[in-house]
């Protein structure tokens, strides 16, 4: 009897320790598939990016785009400030006219037919300077201005030395002006008499007298020389013929290579 029931006891212990055998085994297999699930997880995850390499250029473009934004924000606010500067102070860069707060300029002219016009308006425009059209009291008329008439007015005002026609208005304060240029169209290899007329009305004395000309083809000759007779205690520079057509880049060319130091 003691001895089936021993046996019985031993049996009901090897039952129990097999039982709890059981169960950690299951333990350690479940953290062990568990372990494997997460390393397999991080792995593939791993794989797929690594394995994507558009989506792995794609990540990186993204942080180079956000550089390149910051990069651009940057260049955008400086290009906006130097704007800013460039507009407040490079307004005399933009124009390239010189200014003349030393010397008060006058340009005058005599113009029949719009030629020398042009050229005077560059040159008053080019100057920041004063424009002034010598006007006649009597207009010429398209015959008045006809040389092969030897009786057309302009014909015979220019066989008379002494001819001098009416000018309509006159210069407000002549007295201002340091610089005078005077302008005008060849006849008869001549300033037109009206301009004599111009030079004698006004005391020249210590101005600085700048003529030019346009014509057809002819120079200027002596007509500036023979203005200059004209009037007393001013200093004539040489004139240049010029063509109506000229640029004001042209023009202006060779007013500031006379020298004049305009600007100060």
């Amino acid at each position: 009897m003691m001895k089936k029931a021993t046996t019985i006891l031993l049996s009901l212990i090897m039952a129990m320790c097999l039982v709890a055998c059981g169960n950690s085994s299951g333990r350690a297999e479940h953290s062990s598939t568990g372990n494997n699930s997460t390393e397999s997880g991080t792995r593939n995850d791993a794989e797929n990016s690594a394995g994507d390499p558009a989506q792995a250029e794609s990540g990186a473009e993204g942080g180079a785009q956000t550089e390149d934004k910051l990069e651009d924000d940057a260049q955008a606010e400086g290009r906006a400030e130097d704007g800013v500067q460039t507009q407040g102070s490079g307004t005399q860069t933009e124009t390239e006219i010189p200014e003349t707060h030393g010397s008060k300029v006058l340009v005058a002219y005599f113009s029949a037919t719009n030629t020398t016009e042009g050229v005077a308006e560059h040159i008053a425009n080019g100057l920041n300077a004063d424009l002034y059209e010598i006007i006649p009291e009597d207009p010429y008329t398209d015959a008045d201005l006809n040389y092969n008439d030897n009786n057309s007015r302009s014909t015979i005002e220019m066989n008379d030395p002494s001819s001098r026609p009416a000018i309509s208005g006159s210069v407000e304060n002549m007295g201002q002006y340091d610089i005078v240029f005077i302008g005008y169209p060849i006849w008869w290899g001549e300033a037109p008499r009206i301009v004599s007329t111009f030079v004698e009305s006004y005391d020249f004395s210590g101005k600085t007298v700048v003529t030019f000309c346009t014509s057809g083809g002819s120079g200027m000759g002596s007509s500036g020389a023979n203005l200059e007779e004209l009037t007393s205690g001013a200093t004539w520079m040489e004139g240049r013929r010029l063509n109506g057509s000229d640029s004001q880049d042209t023009v202006m060319e060779w007013v500031n290579s006379l020298g004049l130091n305009l600007a100060e």
